[in-house]
């Protein structure tokens, strides 16, 4: 199974979940799971996201959510879930 782990942040406002989730949705990506939170008026969310059925690879998926993110004024950041298992292993 392919997965990955993607993490928005940025200042809360309408419309960031739907953004974010339709781009996956329009590429077949399934969200395992989510979490998110509103700090204030900072919002944050973290998916496990499964790219099995996929019909892109990390790397596009990568640049289409970046590109929503820029347009939703958040920060989007997409990495395969084995290198984000290795970069926070203790």
């Amino acid at each position: 199974m392919t997965r990955a782990v993607v993490t928005v942040i940025g200042a809360d406002r309408p419309g960031i979940v739907a953004g974010i989730s339709s781009v996956l949705a329009e590429h077949n990506a399934n969200i395992e799971d989510i979490s998110q939170t509103v700090l204030r008026d900072l919002f944050a969310m973290v998916m496990l996201v499964d790219l099995s059925e996929a019909d892109v690879s990390v790397g596009k998926l990568r640049e289409e959510l970046q590109k929503a993110g820029e347009e939703l004024g958040v920060d989007v950041i997409v990495q395969h879930e084995d290198v984000y298992r290795a970069m926070h292993r203790v």
